[in-house]
């Protein structure tokens, strides 16, 4: 006899759970989309990067390269 218990798994699967999703789709109330208005750098005061995450982000490709 084991004492070893089974981690917890949902008593749905994939396909349960998209179905769900698609029934109640037609339910979800989809905002009207509002176009940002770009922000000019000089108006943006207060935001710190840490020279660390400037640099990753520097190095990063553009997407789609």
């Amino acid at each position: 006899m084991s004492n070893h218990i089974a981690p917890h798994e949902s008593e749905t699967g994939l396909a349960d759970l998209r179905s769900d999703c698609a029934r109640m789709a037609p339910h979800w109330v989809v905002p009207t989309k509002i176009a940002a208005t770009p922000v000019a750098p000089s108006l943006i005061h207060g935001v710190t990067v840490p020279p660390a995450s400037a640099r990753l982000i520097d190095a990063m490709s553009e997407y789609g390269d």
